[in-house]
């Protein structure tokens, strides 16, 4: 099997064995995840690497460093095991199993959908402690409808982050692919903030992480609207309008999209100004529509992923026939 079939083999099966099982609770209790794994080399580099008092230019030549060792270390352990894996007939299979726990599609469905189960069965404070867990924005201050809206939007982004871009770079690169990706976007989530002990050491995962989702949220928005037009909840056209028209004003180059094309395909308006500790974010809005979400939104915003997930492999599995 050529490589790029092999890869788009992997990808279409690793999507679909994540879909249906997850990442089983047995082995995160026994070996905890690939993810915990890239955490705790990245938190000992910041603590070791990360000099506080030293100059901003040190310390962002350091990042670049810690932003190499990191990439370097993944790619020395996934490169042989790809390759072994390959080396014996039906290798693929195993390849394919080893990258599917790099994809997020069931927590990530999972977690958001207890944010809306939460609202109805134990109301606002049972939603706040529900969203606290899957965005890093000060839940306390949000009412129903900022719940609700930080929910959906937290959904659009890591299914962009989460599933689409790691499925991307599983077809692009095979298992050593989807573990850089999933390296460098961890490592953005952990030191990639504009804080002042990170603001110059995460600079380089920040940009790097910018660089390799600019291809994949774009992806993901176009996924969203063909998915609002298979779906009754949905409104393709504005879906594919209001990335085209929002996108650009979002404080990220690339959450934008995924986020405003969820907003069109729903009616909704994301985002918007937020808080982060004692930050105050001014961010922009994406989409035009109305911004008082509740639980049912959720639910429409959760059957739109799913969509996009099935389309997404239907893309890879379609990629594959046609390759082979």
């Amino acid at each position: 099997m050529g490589f790029l079939v092999a890869n788009l083999a992997i990808t279409a099966v690793a999507i679909a064995l994540e879909a249906a099982a997850g990442y089983p609770r047995r082995l995160y209790a026994a070996i905890r995840h690939p993810v915990v794994w890239i955490g705790a080399l990245i938190g000992w580099l910041d603590r070791r690497w990360n000099r506080e008092g030293a100059p901003a230019r040190s310390r962002k030549l350091a990042g670049v460093a810690a932003l190499a060792a990191i990439v370097l270390i993944t790619a020395a352990v996934t490169v042989p095991l790809a390759a072994a894996c390959r080396a014996v007939p039906g290798g693929w299979l195993l390849e394919a199993l080893l990258a599917c726990p790099l994809l997020a599609q069931r927590s990530l469905l999972g977690h958001v959908a207890a944010v809306a189960e939460a609202l109805r069965s134990g109301g606002l404070l049972a939603g706040r402690n529900a969203v606290a867990q899957i965005v890093g924005r000060d839940p306390t201050e949000l009412d129903a409808a900022g719940v609700s809206r930080a929910a959906i939007e937290s959904l659009a982004e890591n299914l962009s982050d989460g599933v689409v871009a790691p499925a991307f770079w599983l077809a692009v690169g095979g298992l050593p692919g989807i573990a850089l990706y999933k390296a460098i976007n961890t490592a953005d989530s952990m030191i990639g903030h504009r804080t002042a002990r990170h603001g110059d050491f995460g600079w380089a995962a920040a940009r790097f992480d910018d660089a390799v989702n600019l291809l994949p949220a774009r992806l993901t928005a176009l996924l969203l609207a063909v998915a609002a037009a298979l779906l009754p909840i949905g409104r393709p056209l504005s879906a594919l309008r209001a990335p085209w028209r929002d996108a650009g004003r979002h404080r990220s180059p690339n959450a934008g999209w995924p986020e405003a094309a969820t907003a069109g395909a729903l009616g909704l308006r994301l985002n918007g100004p937020k808080r982060y500790g004692d930050t105050r974010v001014e961010d922009a809005w994406m989409g035009c529509g109305r911004p008082d979400a509740g639980p049912a939104d959720i639910d429409d915003a959760l059957q739109l992923s799913r969509m996009a997930c099935v389309l997404l492999f239907t893309l890879a599995a379609t990629l594959w026939w046609l390759a082979g």
